[in-house]
């Protein structure tokens, strides 16, 4: 017996139409990046496990999958691994072609990456991800501007969201005022974990490391607005100078935004960890408000992540576009256009002989005027011709008969509303087939 084809656990095929509904959000996303000048490079799937362990905290390390014969000799310990994100490749990518690039260097990378993760609803072992940093320069200028790339891809794609903001500064004061300065790590991994395992299961994981939550709890459930929350945090920080200094860059992150008038719902989230080490500065969280999921795209500042590579002193900021998630909250609230959808949108029904060349003709005008079209390639029963166009989703079928051919013109039915009309084949080259 034949085995039964499966794909590994965590791993996806696509059909036609989910990889052109895919192909619409990748597309967004570069034309925004490209539109505020993030030019596009690539990485290689596999680095040397000398890059990636100890960039993702203890955590990270255990998701990260290493290949382990890669024409080596079995025995022989993994050398390289899958990429687990595209920042690290980045700063490596950085430190090795430094004297090529420009500074401050603004990139975009649309690439998958890979994590050993438990696979469920919006967590896959493979996705891709849709980044844009910019690294070379300290300006909170360059977080104000990845904000508006938030606000001005998710306007396109449709999908309303909120985005939460938080600095790891406030995060290290918070570590330092409840008396724990030497443990920020083992907070930030715990508390990151907020919304999904709750406050009991985080304050049972601390008290697991010795580290108690009585003042911690209290910053976590302030509430107000994003300047009152500020206000009460900054009181805190009279002898914590790394948390003032990080209420200061919120204050100036949050004024300068100010001055836009971006649509876009933007809170503080003082719970907000980004659990990755390298970050130390601003850190970004963007969640769908109309559908339940987790975040749909986050980043931040990190201030020395070509250090690691032996080139120290450059800081950098970016985000990340969740595209598989953004992908199930669109498709969840049917935000996809009609037009990413892959298919034709007009098929020339096949009735052989000359009505077939004459089909064919029209077929190529139209693809000259930018129409996505198609004959059916058989002269079979129009039923089974319809039934295709039906199971395409093709939007309009176009008959041209032998009395069609003999006036010189073209039935054209609407496949959605059931309507018909003539239309000579002079005029089919203007008619838009919307």
């Amino acid at each position: 017996m034949a085995q039964k084809p499966t794909i590994p656990k965590g791993t996806r095929d696509f059909s036609q139409a989910e990889t052109a509904r895919r192909t619409h959000i990748f597309d967004t996303c570069r034309a925004v990046f490209n539109l505020y000048g993030y030019a596009a490079i690539e990485t290689p799937a596999m680095e040397n496990l000398s890059t990636l362990m100890g960039k993702y905290g203890e955590e990270g390390d255990k998701l990260l999958f290493k290949i382990m014969n890669s024409g080596e000799k079995a025995a022989d310990p993994p050398e390289r691994g899958l990429r687990y994100d595209l920042t690290v490749p980045f700063a490596r990518y950085v430190v090795q072609h430094q004297s090529e690039i420009v500074f401050p260097f603004k990139r975009h990378q649309i690439q998958p990456v890979w994590r050993a993760d438990r696979p469920q609803k919006g967590r896959y072992r493979e996705f891709i991800q849709c980044d844009v940093d910019v690294i070379g320069s300290t300006s909170l200028a360059c977080e104000v501007e990845l904000i508006q790339i938030v606000a001005e891809v998710f306007r396109r794609l449709g999908v309303g969201v909120v985005l939460k903001l938080n600095n790891r500064k406030i995060l290290a004061g918070i570590a330092e005022v409840i008396g724990h300065p030497d443990r920020l790590t083992d907070i930030t991994v715990a508390i990151d974990k907020l919304d999904k395992i709750g406050i009991e299961a985080v304050r049972e994981e601390l008290a697991g490391k010795g580290i108690g939550t009585e003042k911690l709890e209290p910053v976590l459930a302030l509430e107000g607005s994003f300047a009152d929350k500020l206000d009460a945090i900054e009181k805190m920080f009279s002898a914590s100078e790394t948390g003032f200094a990080g209420v200061g860059e919120m204050r100036e992150v949050l004024s300068m935004v100010g001055e836009l008038s971006l649509d876009l719902d933007i809170e503080l989230d003082l719970s907000l960890a980004r659990g990755l080490n390298y970050y130390t500065g601003t850190i970004f969280e963007v969640k769908a408000r109309d559908w339940a999921i987790g975040s749909i795209c986050g980043g931040g500042r990190y201030d020395d992540l070509t250090g690691i590579f032996g080139m120290s002193g450059v800081s950098g900021v970016g985000i990340s576009f969740g595209a598989d998630r953004i992908y199930d909250v669109m498709e969840g609230l049917g935000l996809f256009p009609q037009a990413a959808t892959g298919g034709v949108r007009v098929m020339f029904a096949n009735f052989g002989g000359e009505c077939m060349l004459q089909a064919m003709r029209l077929v190529s005008e139209l693809r000259s005027s930018g129409i996505a079209a198609e004959l059916y390639p058989d002269p079979a029963k129009m039923k089974r011709q319809m039934e295709y166009a039906n199971r395409r989703g093709v939007l309009f079928v176009a008959i041209v008969g032998e009395d069609e051919l003999a006036a010189g013109t073209v039935t054209v039915k609407n496949m959605v509303t059931g309507e018909q009309q003539t239309i000579t084949s002079d005029e089919i080259r203007n008619t838009s087939f919307n």
